[in-house]
């Protein structure tokens, strides 16, 4: 088994994924909110 160094790995494409993963998060909440205000003010 090969010698574990701790720090050593390679994360570029663990941060980018997160990354991704936050930005479409954020445009589904904002998506979201938009559409509830719409609803909101169009559903009376």
């Amino acid at each position: 088994m090969a010698d574990h160094k701790h720090g050593s790995m390679n994360t570029d494409v663990q941060e980018k994924t997160f990354a991704g993963f936050v930005k479409a998060s954020t445009w589904v909440a904002g998506v979201s909110i938009g559409i509830l205000i719409f609803l909101a003010i169009f559903n009376s």
